[in-house]
């Protein structure tokens, strides 16, 4: 396996380009102002802690050289399209701190089918990380728009996130990814707008599994009490579940919202398991109490997915 002594002056999308075989890219302390595509496969990028920052500022009413606005999904600062990459120990960052005026921001966006982060920060406002596939309807919508390596997902996919802090205001969890999130520190920033959702999933009714978060704690950085929210549909079907998260007063005691006027809430798949709330929770009715059986398949398999993946 090639290994790579990185500083902030060197360009990491040049070497990535140039891979050839499985590596692991060593980032030293520092801002990396750069917009970098991992699109090789069995990448690791290991960073010295939260000091390895890797920061843009692209946002979604931006122009882009071809004229039209950069819409959410190609704002990211770091995409990550090759399979089995591996993040560990530092900061992806996108700095733009006022979606109300430029719109979605994102700051990792993976569309990858294999994916593994550890101990990294994940900063932005307003969509923060995407994880796809994207919904079919979108598919549509963006061919010839969106690169196909990022487009197009086929088959079933799994993201996992192990003690990692992720921060942001509106929708900053979103996507159609099985995705776990276990011992992480999920943060609801305020903006202007003073309302938050952590949780956006637009699963398919095809898909058994969604968003799992589990013994992660829910916190406010700046959010003020009962304004914000663990999830709500971006479209139907969308699965989440909180199991064994510790939850802020910050967060609303129906701890999830159906997305505006629609009717999602007749069909989003929203769950929780043991939830220790610094308020008393009255959840909306159309999420549901997991009981002990279905907790202990999702830890489960939680666990198995960490374990053939996060080697």
């Amino acid at each position: 396996m090639k290994e790579f002594f990185i500083t902030p002056a060197d360009d990491i999308q040049s070497i990535v380009n140039g891979l050839t075989e499985p590596a692991v890219l060593h980032l030293a302390k520092g801002i990396y102002r750069q917009k970098i595509e991992i699109c090789a496969d069995d990448v690791t990028v290991i960073g010295e802690g939260e000091d390895t920052v890797i920061t843009f500022d692209d946002y979604a009413r931006k122009i882009h050289a071809d004229g039209q606005e950069y819409n959410t999904f190609r704002t990211y600062t770091l995409c990550v399209t090759g399979e089995r990459v591996k993040i560990k120990n530092l900061t992806v960052e996108n700095s733009n701190d006022d979606p109300r005026t430029a719109g979605q921001c994102v700051a990792l966006s993976v569309h990858a089918k294999e994916f593994c982060a550890e101990n990294i920060n994940l900063k932005s406002m307003q969509d923060t990380l995407f994880l796809a596939p994207f919904p079919d309807d979108l598919v549509v919508r963006y061919r010839g728009f969106i690169p196909r390596r990022q487009l197009y997902a086929e088959g079933a996919g799994v993201h996992l996130f192990k003690n990692c802090k992720i921060f942001g205001t509106v929708d900053f969890i979103f996507g159609c990814a099985e995705a776990y999130f276990l011992g992480c520190e999920i943060v609801s920033l305020a903006d202007q707008r003073n309302i938050g959702f952590i949780a956006a999933p637009a699963h398919s009714l095809k898909q058994e599994h969604g968003f799992y978060f589990i013994d992660c704690n829910i916190t406010s950085g700046g959010a003020n009490d009962s304004t914000c929210y663990l999830a709500r549909p971006w479209r139907d079907f969308g699965k989440c579940a909180f199991i064994n998260c510790k939850v802020g007063g910050h967060i609303a005691p129906e701890l999830f919202d159906k997305w505006n006027d629609t009717d999602r809430d007749l069909t989003a798949r929203f769950l929780y398991h043991n939830l220790d709330c610094a308020f008393a929770p009255s959840p909306v009715p159309w999420s549901r109490g997991l009981d002990s059986d279905e907790t202990n398949y999702i830890i489960n398999r939680c666990k198995s997915k960490f374990k053939a993946n996060m080697r």
